[in-house]
């Protein structure tokens, strides 16, 4: 039996879609929401749910214990509570299609897995998330290769929070949730264990599966990815320069400069018009590179229009959540955690 844990704090836009869409699911023997103290309607919706889904069942968290976040405790309180062979947590944005957890189980068999994530196919309505979502998950793509993840013989490791299926056995020896309790990226932290202790995991991204809209307001959008991002980019200040000195047009910018100053100097027109047509060249290549980026990761190719935008704002949230994860707090969910990466 297969138990799906949702962790829930102010979801009342998608966790009916979300509880149904699991439930809905054969191999699923129950599903446990945990209600992490909402204040909005997301209480309601699920005890009304529970009226006609005998699978359902809800849990209440009334305070988060010091040094734990709020998503890593409402999801070990969930899984001390399942009775499942296998544990299947997912966030409460998240839809299920038909089969997605048979699909999963029959990848950790082929893959020999004890753990299986897929990152979801996001839905996106507003400029922004179009803007910055599919830059993002470009980015993560050269970091997180899913070959290498997969390759028991690396180091890497990396899994999505808003489908990770982990074999029960696995998932206690390692020691779950509660052997990183303080953790933002609870997905890659668990991934991380579970490969360190010389299990199998596989990541992937598939069509059909899983679907999710992430954000539904800029203000939560930003929020979410100033949380994540500089962890999720190595979390160092290394790591942080090499990310900014790849996306940025920091080439094309000095060529335009040397440009610029050869045409105030009264050098021959050929020179300046060479210094900017290689910039020019430069910058369409980036475009031709982040359109390539787009087809690979199943973004439409189109999205190349919000390029410009998506590039500066990417860069603001990296250098954001780098200020926040070391100088000030990370708040989500109404909750603020102190900074604790160096």
């Amino acid at each position: 039996m297969v138990s799906a844990i949702i962790p829930a704090r102010n979801e009342e836009a998608s966790i009916a879609r979300a509880i149904e869409s699991v439930a809905a699911q054969h191999e699923i023997g129950e599903v446990i929401v945990v209600n992490d103290q909402s204040t909005d309607g997301t209480g309601a919706i699920v005890a009304e749910l529970a009226k006609s889904v005998p699978k359902l069942k809800v849990l209440a968290i009334d305070a988060v214990p010091p040094g734990w976040t709020g998503k890593n405790h409402a999801v070990s309180v969930g899984a001390a509570a399942a009775q499942g062979d296998w544990l299947l947590f997912t966030d409460a944005d998240t839809y299920h299609y038909p089969g997605s957890t048979r699909r999963a189980l029959h990848d950790a068999v082929e893959h020999d897995a004890v753990l299986v994530s897929y990152s979801p196919e996001q839905e996106m309505d507003s400029f922004w998330e179009r803007a910055l979502i599919p830059f993002v998950y470009s980015r993560l793509a050269t970091k997180f290769s899913f070959a290498r993840v997969n390759d028991r013989t690396r180091p890497d490791a990396a899994a999505n929070g808003q489908f990770v299926l982990v074999l029960r056995d696995a998932y206690e020896s390692v020691g779950g949730h509660t052997a990183a309790p303080g953790q933002i990226l609870e997905d890659v932290a668990l991934a991380r264990r579970v490969k360190q202790h010389g299990y199998g995991i596989y990541f992937t991204a598939p069509i059909g599966i899983v679907r999710t809209r992430m954000y539904r307001s800029f203000e939560s959008m930003w929020q979410g990815w100033t949380k994540n991002l500089y962890p999720l980019m190595g979390g160092n200040l290394k790591s942080l320069l090499v990310e900014l000195i790849e996306v940025l047009p920091v080439p094309e910018a000095a060529l335009f400069l040397v440009a610029m100053v050869l045409h105030a100097a009264g050098i021959r027109i050929p020179l300046v018009a060479l210094a900017a047509g290689v910039a020019v060249g430069m910058l369409a290549g980036r475009c031709l590179q982040h359109m390539a980026a787009l087809y690979r990761n199943r973004y439409p190719v189109s999205d190349i229009q919000y390029y410009v935008p998506a590039l500066f704002l990417y860069c603001a949230a990296l250098i954001a959540s780098w200020w926040k994860s070391t100088h000030g707090t990370v708040v989500w969910k109404g909750r603020a955690y102190a900074a604790k990466t160096p």
